[in-house]
This record gives structure tokens, sequence and C-alpha cells, in this order.
């Protein structure tokens, strides 16, 4: 039987993984934002459908290259729901939420400096582009819309986790768990995308909001006076374990009663 992955061979696919799923999630917000279409006749960029694609592609394949050594949480709040309904580690809690969101940020910072000449063109004071990078309220008077936007679209994000990937449901096979994922995030996005710019995961949040803050970006909604950057931690921490409540209460409870093995490493 192969040896059980170490705790550093785990963070080192979570770091990477959530770095693949970012490097797409980031490049394709920037490719919409940054190159326009202006006239009939140029080349069109995309607008808000290929954002959706590209993040839960990203997804994918972030959970394809971490799958296999740490489950490919990739997102705190499936961390913490997985720590409290699957018997995850709590002491290798911190640590993934630390890697992942390091991921998160070294993506930020390599996308950037692949488009910096497009960012200097497009926004030469870098005071309206921090949005390629996080999340913005789209009513900033009403923050708790935003917060119930988040809380719902997280809840629908892991109780589908869960319900794809319990092997005592109806699992996909042919190992489609990752795009069955991906293709949750990107109905995630079409239906709840417009209150909070659907972050669903603090790490991708915070992690670049963290960097536009060093990067020199103005109003980033962290340093800027606004507050912007506790809802989408505290929203997603808060609907992950009610999705995970919602799954195993409502519908795990009622499956074939076996033995049941954890789904992710322990």
């Amino acid at each position: 039987m192969p040896a059980k992955p170490s705790l550093i061979a785990e963070l080192i696919a979570e770091f990477l993984g959530t770095l693949i799923l970012m490097l797409f999630g980031i490049g394709v917000v920037a490719m919409v934002v940054l190159f326009p279409t202006r006239t009939p006749g140029e080349l069109i960029h995309g607008g808000y459908t290929n954002i959706t694609l590209g993040w839960g592609l990203g997804v994918t394949m972030g959970i394809y290259m971490a799958g296999k050594i740490s489950g490919a949480h990739l997102n705190p709040a499936v961390t913490l729901a997985l720590a409290v309904f699957r018997g995850f580690p709590w002491k290798k809690l911190v640590p993934f939420v630390l890697v992942q969101t390091a991921g998160a940020f070294t993506a930020a910072a390599l996308v950037y400096l692949n488009y910096r000449p497009a960012f200097r063109a497009f926004d030469p004071s870098l005071e309206r582009t921090a949005g390629v990078f996080t999340t913005f309220p789209a009513f900033p008077s009403l923050p708790q819309a935003g917060f119930l936007d988040q809380v719902i679209g997280t809840a629908l994000l892991v109780l589908l986790i869960f319900a794809i990937t319990d092997e005592f449901n109806s699992p996909p096979g042919a190992n489609l768990a990752p795009l069955m994922i991906g293709l949750v995030v990107v109905a995630i996005g079409m239906s709840f995308g417009g209150m909070h710019g659907y972050p669903i995961n603090p790490a991708r949040d915070f992690g670049p909001r963290l960097f536009t803050s060093l990067a020199g970006f103005r109003n980033n909604g962290l340093t800027d006076g606004s507050g912007a950057w506790w809802i989408p931690i505290a929203a997603p921490l808060v609907g992950g374990l009610a999705g995970a409540a919602l799954y195993d209460f409502g519908i795990r409870r009622f499956l074939p009663q076996r033995e049941r093995a954890y789904i992710t490493p322990a």
C-alpha cells in the first residue's frame, strides 16, 4: 500500500492547485477588463460568460492538479467544512489555509507581472482595476446583501461538493468529479455573481486583495477604509458550514447505512 502523503506534500499540492485555479481565474478577468472591444471589427475578448467559464475551468484544473495528494480543498471554506463534518485533522486547518492564501497571492502577482503594460495603459494610476484581482459589493451601502449572497453561493458549492464526492450517493465515474465541481462554480457565477462577484472562497479573495494593497492599487477594499475585505472571508466560512450541514442532515443520513470511508486524506 503506498505511503500516505506527508503534510509537506499536501501543502505543496494545495499551493499549486490554488495557484492554477487563480491563474486561470484572475487571468480571464484581466483579459475581459484590460482588452475590451472598442469597434465592431476588433477582436472580441469576451465578457461575463468568459469569466464564469474561466473560473470554472480553473477550479477543475486545480483539482486535477492537487486531488490525489491533498484532496484539493483549494478553499478555506471547504477545509473548515471537512474538518467539522468529515474528520479532517484540525491541526492541518491553519497550514492549509495559509498555503491556499499564498497560492492565490502568488497567482495575483504573476498575472499582474504578465499584464503590467496593459494595466499601465488602461489604468495608469491603478485606481479602478483592483477588481481584476478581488471582489467588491454591487451595493456598498448594503453590505448585508453581499453577505447573504456569499453565504448562499458557498453553501451551494460545499453542498454540491459533498454530494458529488460522496461514494454512497451517486458519484460521477471516470474521474469526472473535478469537472463536475468546476461546472458547479460556473453555475454559481452565472446565478449568484452580481451582488459581490461570487468569491465563495476566502483565500481566493484575500490573497489577491493583499497583493493589490502591496502593489499600490487604490480602492482595494483593504486599505481604503471601505471594509469590503471581510465579507468574502466571513460569509463563505458560514456558507460552507451551512451547505455541509444541509447535505449531511438532509441527504446523507438517508443513504444506505454502510461503513463510510472518508474521501479526504486525514
